[in-house]
């Protein structure tokens, strides 16, 4: 497809989805406005074995037919870690910034235009909107750290799976408080974890810890589990507490 532009993927990435996109174009160019790919696809981050390559297609304007062409697609690249991609128009990324400023940050910062117009690069994020959704989704994942631990009933395998879910979470979350603390946020997750402790004042090895283990599926006994789980909640209630001080 001589419109599809991979190059500036990482290369594992790009050869797992480039099947897919040519086979949509293939089919339905003529109404896509653009296609963007986000994540850790376009960094250093990418595990060729775990990491998902996701997407978003932007239409010229929404059309449930293609709906209809890409389900069947789900199960045929699926199994080689080609996510369901995002399904948007002009129009819908114009009325909602106000409401997901978080993901557009990160939809900004981290994306590569790789067939038509880049309609992500000069989007505006309103502060007042990222500073509201950055407290609403840190009491929210507070919540979540209290049942998730007492969901877990102390199953060691539950807790390590739980942390090694969340940390991916909490990364554009990180983007966005570094953001509201005045400082361009970096691309690499690990140094996202550094840059936020240095604007915030906060220890945020915990978030390193929990991502090395991911990486790595390192094994932690029950005891340093409830350690990290303390240690997690803590670092995450205090970072609330940074942004409950932020004036609108």
């Amino acid at each position: 497809m001589s419109n599809l532009t991979l190059d500036k993927l990482n290369p594992l990435a790009a050869e797992k989805i480039k099947p897919f996109l040519e086979d949509i174009l293939g089919n339905y160019q003529e109404k896509i406005h653009s296609i963007h790919i986000t994540g850790t696809a376009i960094t250093d981050d990418f595990d060729t074995k775990t990491s998902d390559v996701n997407s978003i297609f932007v239409l010229k304007e929404m059309d449930l037919k293609f709906l209809e062409l890409i389900a069947p697609l789900g199960k045929k690249y699926g199994r080689n870690r080609v996510a369901a991609p995002l399904i948007m128009t002009p129009d819908y990324i114009s009325s909602s910034l106000d409401v997901f400023p978080i993901e557009f940050l990160n939809y900004k910062l981290l994306h590569r235009t790789v067939f038509g117009e880049d309609i992500l690069e000069n989007t505006e994020i309103n502060r007042l909107d990222l500073r509201r959704q950055c407290e609403r989704e840190l009491k929210a994942k507070l919540i979540w750290l209290r049942q998730g631990y007492i969901s877990s009933m102390g199953n060691r395998k539950m807790l390590t799976q739980g942390f090694a879910d969340s940390i991916s979470g909490h990364i554009p979350l990180f983007r966005g408080l570094i953001v509201l603390l005045g400082k361009e946020p970096p691309i690499r997750q690990g140094d996202v974890i550094k840059t936020l402790a240095e604007v915030s004042g906060v220890n945020t090895e915990v978030f390193s810890k929990v991502l090395k283990e991911k990486r790595e599926k390192i094994k932690l006994s029950i005891e340093e589990l409830n350690t990290t789980f303390e240690d997690y909640y803590a670092v995450t209630e205090r970072l609330g507490e940074i942004v409950d001080e932020i004036k609108e």
